[in-house]
């Protein structure tokens, strides 16, 4: 190397204010559309599967214990009766053959 050499050395990047501004704007936009991505699947998983609920025909013979723990047996048998009244509308325990119930969706 020759001693007359003057060896230029590049000063590290420096951001102006503007520099600062437009990387910040993009870091907000990014996080935006982030948080849209993730809400509208969030607000997907929230909703009820589309067409008619599960029904089942009462038959002859049949209780709402029978049919809770035909439908759902991974329940506690109480809260499956509890489920299958809420659901029908039911005030008391009684059905007849022939009486259409709906079912809780499978989880």
């Amino acid at each position: 190397m020759v001693a007359n050499q003057v060896r230029h050395v590049e000063p590290p990047l420096r951001l102006t204010r503007r520099g600062r501004v437009v990387v910040l704007g993009l870091l907000v936009v990014l996080a935006s559309l982030a948080s849209a991505v993730l809400f509208t699947t969030a607000s997907r998983a929230e909703q009820s599967p589309a067409g008619p609920p599960p029904t089942i025909v009462v038959r002859s013979g049949d209780t709402l214990w029978d049919i809770a723990a035909r439908s759902m047996p991974s329940r506690d048998g109480q809260a499956a009766v509890d489920e299958l009244r809420r659901l029908n509308g039911l005030s008391g325990y009684g059905v007849a053959a022939g009486d259409v119930l709906i079912l809780p969706r499978a989880v």
